[in-house]
Formats: C-alpha cells, structure tokens, sequence
C-alpha cells in the first residue's frame, strides 16, 4: 500500500510590491506615496514567511519586535493581535513600518531572503499598525504605580521610546521637548509624503494614553538643567538628538537661499511651508534647486523642491550611485520623480547675483580612488574640470552634530571629541550618576530606528537602577 504525497505549497520568490501614487501625479502634491497592503495583499505576503524556529530576523531588528509571531497572525487574518504583539516591543511600529531600513536590518537577516526575496517584514508592520489604528485599539491593563519618576529630554524617537517602556513598568514618565509640538525629527525632518504626520500624531497619543506627560517649548539646559531635574526626578534620559546642520567650508555659503536641510525642511514640515499662505512660513520656491548631499535626507530635500514646484531638483554627490547613503528604495522614489543626480561631483564655490542672491553652484567632477577610513572610495578632483550648475536655491545636506546645549550646561557629563554624550552601549549610562542617554545626542546622526533601540535598552537599565533589580534577574523584566 502506498501513500499519496501531500504537494509541496509554491514557494513566492518575490516581495509582493506595494501600490504607489503614479510619479506624475505625486509630484504635485504632500500625499504618502506608498498605499500599503490591503488585507488580502498582508496575508499573501505573510504567506512567503517560514516560520523559523531560531528567528534570525529579530537579531536584526534594534528593538526586538517578534517578527515571526506577528506575521503569523497576519496570516491567520488576527490582525489586532499582530498589532498588539508588535507593540510590546516597539511603541511606534506605524512609524517604523514606514522609515526604518529593513533591508539592512530585520530583512537582511530574512532565511527566505537566502535564496529568493526576504519577506516584506516592514511593509507587514506597517500594515498592521495601520489596520489597530483605523479598528481602534485597546490600551494595555497598566501596572500600579511604582511611586518613581523619569524626565525624558526631547521627545523624538529615542525619547518616546524610552518614555513608552518606562510608562508599561508603572513610573510616571514626564518628557520635555523643546519645540511647540512632539516627534522630533519624526515631525520636523521627515516630509508628509514619506511620513504623514497625522501617523505620527497617533503614535503619541498612543504613549499619552499610557500616561506619559509632556511639555512642550520646554529647553532644557536653558529653562531647567540636568542638575535640576535630578533634583526632582529619580532618573534623567537625554534624547535630545542631532538637530545642529553641518555646512560647507566654501565661499558663497551665506548667500540668500542658501539652506541647510534641516531648515529647509522644517519650514515645509513642522511649520507647514507647502501651504504657505495659509500658514505663514514662506520658503523660497526655486525653479532650479541644487542639494548637496545623497543620503535620505539629502532625497528628502530634493523631492520636497520638486513638489514645491522646482522645474529641475539636482542631487550633487561626490561619490558614485554605489556610494549613495541613502535607501535604495529613496533613490527609487526619487529617479522616478525624474529628480537629476549628479554623482562624481562636488562644489567649490557658491555663485550670487548683485542682490546677494544665489544663481548658479560651481563644481568640480571626481573620479574615485581607493577606500578612505570609511570603506568607501575616496573622491578624487580631476584638475580643470570646473563647470557652474545654474540654480536659485541651494540646500546643504552632509551631515548634523549633536545638540550642544545639554553637554554645555552639564557638569561631570563626559563628552566626545565630536560632541556627543559618552554612554555605555549596553546600558545607556552616562558619566554622570543617574542620566541616561541614547539616540543621536549618543552616537550622531543614525537612523530612527537605532534611536529607538538606544531608548529601549536605557529604558531597561533605568527601570532595573530605581527599582533596586540585579543583574540576575533581568530575565525577568
């Protein structure tokens, strides 16, 4: 007698692509790009999952999310279940789902993704943040009241992070955020076309919720010190993050509408310029613009000028596309948006007209040579290569530093020769007894998702040092 073999289910090799806005049409408006799964289209991607029973793909994740029993509900159709796992580890999945590298990340270290395509693990989380969000989901049951008080500074992605995980362990949490609304550069850096900001919203009405307070147009280092708020809090964490642009040492760089990016984008972001005159923060609408720069940021930038109405939106990068920092899946988004790159290029001087005003960027081509101290080729200048870019905007995207006025104003605060604060990676501890930082006052500008892996570890470190718990029991927490 023989027995009939079941057949082997077909194995889909590829990512099922998300619907987009047609490039031609988005171009011309703030909406999100990217639609996202319908719930047929979640449980046919959460289908390719295999269900691994070491779970490579949290080891890659900062924040730990149970990827595997999260897709598996999806797939079951349990998607405020999915929703609700997600959350015990990761407060904003709905942001996450949207700007964090999966593909460096969680996806790299996908098994499917060793043969045929990883699966689509954030385009999953974000489904399922996006579904408990529009359903209406439930607060966890909090834990009585541990007596005990943390004030977290800045409420970006580190500061919420922490803030959340601290408010599920019972402490009254208080952030302190020195802008007139919450999110960090999750508000003021990330356009609405990346990252709608009614997401971000929800998010932290979500931690409120929980019972976490916050103050805004707070500045800590200025309103209250460190010092003081330890005077009053059991526990400090510092996220106040990387907010202070790096410009170019070149001539030309103080010239009308010239701008960094992190101003350039917060105008159009946090103060609504793209709506301007509705709302009273004009920003300089080239028809040439030139950003200097190629990582998110830097297409952040150039697909916002391109919406603002630029005829041409130039990316100038010294390094070639392979070099180019920023996700595969921006420069996507960009080249479809017919935004102009020129790589091996760099400029040299900034060019004005008799009013001050910029009217074209002087450039030099490059070839690239062998890796520098970062790993990357090292841009060469080929002599006589000089060549003017004409433009009426220029915005300077290479880089922040770390926000100074925390390390200025704290005493015993050991400090970085690039300014940042000095914490224990495993910990999140500070020099000074009883702060805690993390985020990219901590490690200089990095992504969201690595701030907020820093705010979960020192979150777990400062619950564990004002409720007495050892080492040996951290198992437990």
């Amino acid at each position: 007698m023989t027995t009939e073999r079941k057949p082997r289910p077909r194995i889909i090799r590829t990512k099922l692509p998300m619907p987009t806005q047609n490039p031609e049409d988005r171009v011309d408006n703030f909406a999100e790009v990217p639609y996202g799964y319908n719930e047929a289209e979640a449980m046919l991607e959460a289908q390719r999952c295999l269900k691994c029973k070491n779970q490579p793909c949290v080891s890659g994740c900062p924040v730990e999310v149970p990827i595997r029993d999260f897709i598996t509900l999806i797939r079951e159709g349990k998607f405020m279940e999915a929703a609700a796992i997600i959350k015990t580890k990761n407060s904003l999945p709905a942001v996450t789902g949207r700007v964090c590298p999966q593909e460096l990340q969680c996806e790299s270290k996908c098994v499917m993704g060793r043969r045929y395509q990883p699966v689509a693990i954030g385009n999953l989380e974000r489904f399922a943040a996006d579904y408990a969000r529009e359903e209406g989901e439930e607060i966890p049951e909090l834990p009585k009241s541990t007596g005990k008080k943390i004030a977290i500074v800045g409420a970006g992605p580190a500061g919420l992070t922490c803030a959340g995980d601290l408010a599920l362990h019972g402490h009254k949490v208080i952030i302190f955020e020195a802008l007139h609304e919450p999110g960090g550069v999750l508000v003021y850096g990330i356009p609405e076309f990346r990252l709608p900001k009614d997401m971000v919203k929800y998010e932290i009405e979500y931690l409120v919720k929980l019972g976490v307070e916050i103050k805004l147009n707070f500045l800590v280092g200025k309103n209250k010190t460190v010092d003081e708020l330890l005077n009053e809090y059991d526990a400090v964490f510092v996220g106040s993050g990387a907010g202070a642009p790096r410009l170019l040492n070149i001539p030309g760089i103080n010239l009308v509408n010239v701008y960094s990016a992190n101003e350039y984008l917060t105008r159009v972001n946090l103060l609504k310029g793209y709506l301007f005159p509705e709302y009273k923060t004009p920003v300089k609408r080239g028809k040439s613009v030139v950003v200097i720069g190629a990582g998110n940021v830097a297409m952040d930038a150039a697909r916002t000028a391109k919406r603002l109405g630029a005829e041409h939106s130039i990316i100038v990068y010294r390094r070639s596309r392979k070099e180019c920092p920023a996700r595969v899946e921006e420069v996507h988004h960009a080249e479809e948006e017919e935004i102009e790159f020129r790589f091996l290029t760099n400029p040299v001087r900034i060019i004005g007209d008799e009013l001050g005003a910029v009217r074209a960027v002087e450039c030099l081509q490059f070839e690239l040579g062998e890796p520098d101290e970062t790993g990357r080729a090292k841009p060469i200048p080929i002599p006589g290569s000089e060549h003017l870019i004409e433009c009426d905007v220029v915005v300077i995207s290479v880089g922040n530093d770390p926000n100074p006025i925390i390390p200025r104003t704290t005493p015993d605060l050991e400090i970085s020769k690039w300014g940042t604060i000095v914490t224990d990676r495993n910990t999140g501890k500070t020099s000074k007894k009883g702060v805690y930082a993390g985020g990219d006052i901590a490690t200089g500008a990095a992504t969201v998702i690595a701030a907020m892996g820093a705010g979960k570890i020192a979150a777990k470190s400062i619950h564990m040092q004002i409720m007495g718990i050892e080492e040996a029991e951290i198992e437990n927490i």
